[in-house]
């Protein structure tokens, strides 16, 4: 029998494992659960004889695949998937997936809750600013950018982006301008909301150079990955530049030194929380269970990133 091992070290919400319950049930797999643990060697143990594996922000490294001598696969519940050795999984010929999308919304209401909040003044009492008549940059048009394009549009505000793995057409049918360069987005938007994935290339990519570029009144709002940030450039930047804001679901290394000298032009979440929704955490769990099934029994290999 094909035995599914749930790895959660922060479970999900108890109708997602219900849900996960009944998908792996009905194709006739063993779920097998390891909630809440502590210890990495909890994990090795959980994998020896599994053939496929659901996790969330739970790290699967070279020493966990190895131990997992019958592993077939391993799906991240999410969009983000830099806490799976690829290589290593690769090279065991383990299939890796995310479920893209499934957090999407939760992710993107974050985004501009955030920025409502900022302009607000953390709700302190005094006058804040709106966002309608902003213009709002989005860096990257997948899932999370498009429903933000949209929200955004709601607020009365222009939606502008850059995406080069994006058709123009596509964007421009959504009613968003698009900009050929990262560097002319970032010229023409007060807001840019970044929803790279953290890769090579990426790491570091938002730096002062492609911040100074922003008009009076800028922010930058992150809730994809904080590797993304050159955190150097962000603090020259918060230097340099006193209208400066950043807003982020992934707090900085140098979160403290921000906090301490700019207050009210930094905010970021005490953990992150883009996903943290009961919908969110749902969707992603019962598609991870449905990529497994799809996967041992057709082969079918969409959504997977090695």
């Amino acid at each position: 029998m094909t035995k599914v091992l749930l790895a959660t070290d922060k479970p999900f919400a108890s109708v997602a494992v219900q849900g996960i319950q009944k998908i792996c049930d009905e194709a006739g797999f063993e779920l097998v659960k390891l909630e809440s643990y502590t210890k990495k060697e909890e994990l090795l143990q959980a994998v020896s004889h599994v053939d496929a594996i659901i996790i969330r922000s739970d790290i699967i490294d070279n020493e966990v695949i190895e131990a997992a001598k019958d592993l077939k696969i391993v799906v991240r519940a999410g969009a983000g998937y830099d806490n799976v050795d690829l290589a290593a999984a690769s090279a065991r010929n383990v299939c890796v997936m995310n479920t893209p999308g499934q957090n999407s919304n939760a992710v993107a209401e974050l985004g501009m809750g955030m920025m409502v909040y900022l302009n607000r003044n953390g709700f302190n009492g005094t006058s804040g600013s709106e966002l309608r008549g902003k213009t709002l940059g989005l860096h990257a048009y997948g899932n999370i950018g498009k429903i933000m394009g949209t929200i955004a549009k709601g607020f009365g505000m222009e939606v502008r982006a850059h995406d080069p793995f994006v058709e123009r057409a596509r964007i421009e049918n959504d009613g968003v301008l698009c900009d050929d360069t990262v560097t002319a987005l970032y010229s023409s938007c007060q807001y840019v909301a970044v929803n790279l994935p953290a890769t090579e290339k990426t790491k570091g990519s938002i730096n002062y150079e492609l911040l100074s570029k922003m008009p009076s009144g800028a922010t930058l709002v992150n809730t994809a990955r904080k590797e993304i940030i050159d955190e150097a450039g962000l603090l020259k930047m918060f230097e340099a530049r006193k209208d400066f804001r950043y807003i982020t679901d992934v707090a900085p290394g140098c979160k403290d030194e921000l906090q301490e000298k700019y207050s009210g032009r930094f905010f970021a979440t005490p953990k992150k929380m883009g996903a943290q929704t009961s919908e969110a955490n749902i969707n992603a769990g019962l598609a991870a269970a449905r990529q497994i099934v799809g996967f041992i029994k057709n082969g079918d290999s969409t959504f997977k990133v090695n």
